[in-house]
């Protein structure tokens, strides 16, 4: 991994991007969207993380993040990561009505067999791309990035109308999925 994009500064906040292996668009289906966000409610509650934005799109996830707590804030996404993979995982293989199964583990078998870090499967890309915030505008470009993410895919044509992104709560909106702590 390049040593440009590491966590150095445990202390500063981060933007991160989460991608699923060959950019399958595994969060087109709610229950991986709703996994996901359970596992970051579960960290801002039992592991210091700060979300502070995030948007979920159909291949990938961006977050700012920090910490508030001893944990490491590489340790924290590692866990997030494990955890969901292995979530996602049992809801492909459990799930009656997942019509893109084979499709699915046939994929992340694959990524999985082929990288020495993993045993059988591979749902997220390695690389988190962590980028540290540490100007006012960096922060400011990476937040309008982030919310204007599905209005610049044709999703909607607002920030503020997609559902799964922190857009809702930076809009004062009243039926936000997450609290988030906002950035001034």
């Amino acid at each position: 991994m390049s040593r440009k994009y590491k966590i150095r500064d445990q202390d500063k906040q981060y933007f991160v991007t989460f991608t699923i292996v060959e950019w399958i668009d595994l969060f087109t289906r709610k229950v991986y969207r709703d996994i996901f966000m359970e596992s970051l409610k579960f960290c801002q509650k039992n592991k210091g993380l700060d979300l502070c934005a995030y948007c979920i799109m159909s291949s990938h996830i961006h977050l700012i993040i920090g910490r508030n707590g001893e944990e490491k804030l590489e340790d924290v996404i590692r866990d997030i990561k494990k955890f969901t993979s292995i979530k996602f995982l049992e809801e492909i293989r459990n799930s009656p009505v997942e019509s893109r199964k084979p499709f699915l583990l046939e994929h992340f078998g694959k990524a999985g067999r082929i990288n020495s870090n993993n045993v059988t499967f591979q749902i997220w890309q390695q690389h988190n791309h962590p980028i540290e915030l540490n100007t006012t505008g960096k922060t400011q470009r990476c937040l309008n990035y982030i919310h204007q993410n599905p209005v610049v895919a044709g999703i909607v044509c607002s920030p503020e109308e997609y559902l799964y992104s922190s857009a809702k709560n930076y809009a004062g909106l009243p039926e936000k999925l997450i609290e988030v702590i906002l950035i001034d």
